[in-house]
């Protein structure tokens, strides 16, 4: 689903060059990525490593940027650069506490893919070290990349000028007046839409991967091509991304929420389920928890707060109009991976 989003908005930003149904582009995206990423193991190291590199570099451009417009007052056809513009638009809510709250669910959607600083702990090489360093460093990036992008994007721009359809960025190069520089950083945030898509193709692959070596997925799956690829994983990644260009093409105005709303509820799930089998583990076995060198801080009662907390984002989902469909998508999609998965251990168990 979070690719699925991912070559949407692939689509959203190839308006800014040409006026072509979003569809086209975001099919044309992956099959480039599934293409780049059949070749070789290598090519998407090669990819993710350029694709982060211009990503840190225009966000800490616009940062820059942003501060020094700030500072001198800059003046746009939306007014002046200012700290006021913060608040001088109906104040920090002007749609209420209840527009505050029905913003947390794209929030959630931005930290998708923060359980995989776990999931590497049993291979990086000095985990002890490494890992409560990535973990320190989260809320760093946060307030550098997220907190301090959007501080002078609303600084610069009113929030009630921004429009949902375009890139703040762009929109930011764009009023300062370098229309050059505002076609390179929509080139630069359609490449870092990419980049996720692309990372999404890959985990997804390999996941089917070892699902297929352990036997718990066809075993076409576990087979690598000449390139050491997964390629029938890879194939079947491709074909399930393939419906988000459907979507594309019957549901262009809400394929992106209704995309991003269903990914935020599956994550929502899965941190669940991360939460609750640590509750059980420090249940069943508190020697080993004892003994821990992570240790999380105030378990298990801050275990049972986060778990209301998702409860509390999920009601929200269910009060919004435009994404309320996804709270009854998302349970159909999870029945249908149950059923697969019944028929699979069942023809499993037939065959011995």
């Amino acid at each position: 689903m979070t690719a699925m989003a991912d070559i949407t908005a692939v689509g959203q930003y190839m308006q800014f060059w040409f006026q072509v149904p979003q569809w086209i582009p975001a099919f044309l995206c992956l099959i480039v990525l599934t293409i780049l990423n059949l070749l070789t193991v290598k090519m998407f190291g090669e990819i993710e490593f350029w694709f982060a590199i211009i990503k840190v570099i225009t966000i800490v451009a616009l940062i820059v940027l942003g501060l020094i417009l700030i500072v001198v007052s800059f003046k746009t056809d939306y007014g002046q650069a200012s700290v006021q513009n913060l608040w001088a638009y109906g104040g920090l809510f002007p749609h209420g506490i209840d527009g505050f709250f029905l913003g947390f669910q794209m929030a959630v959607f931005s930290f998708v893919g923060i359980e995989l600083v776990g999931v590497t702990a049993a291979e990086t090489a000095d985990p002890e070290k490494n890992i409560p360093r990535a973990v320190n460093s989260l809320p760093v990036r946060v307030l550098l990349f997220y907190i301090g992008a959007l501080f002078v994007i609303l600084c610069i721009i009113p929030w009630t000028k921004l429009n949902a359809d375009h890139s703040p960025f762009v929109t930011v190069f764009t009023l300062v007046g370098i229309p050059a520089a505002a076609g390179i950083i929509n080139f630069v945030v359609l490449t870092s839409a990419a980049s996720a898509c692309n990372s999404g193709l890959f985990s997804t692959s390999r996941m089917l991967f070892s699902l297929g070596r352990d036997g718990n997925a066809p075993k076409s799956f576990a087979r690598l091509g000449k390139s050491a690829v997964p390629s029938a994983a890879l194939i079947c990644s491709t074909l399930a991304l393939f419906a988000g260009v459907i979507l594309n093409y019957f549901l262009p105005d809400i394929v992106f929420t209704l995309v991003t709303s269903i990914s935020a509820i599956c994550f929502i799930w899965v941190w669940g389920v991360i939460l609750v089998a640590h509750i059980i583990y420090l249940k069943k076995r508190p020697d080993l928890a004892a003994a821990s060198k992570f240790k999380a801080p105030l378990a298990p009662f801050i275990n049972w707060i986060v778990l209301a907390f998702f409860i509390f984002l999920l009601v929200l989902i269910g009060m919004a109009a435009d994404t309320r469909i996804a709270l009854f998508v998302t349970p159909v999609w999870f029945l249908i991976l149950f059923i697969a998965y019944s028929m699979h251990r069942k023809k499993q168990q037939n065959q011995g």
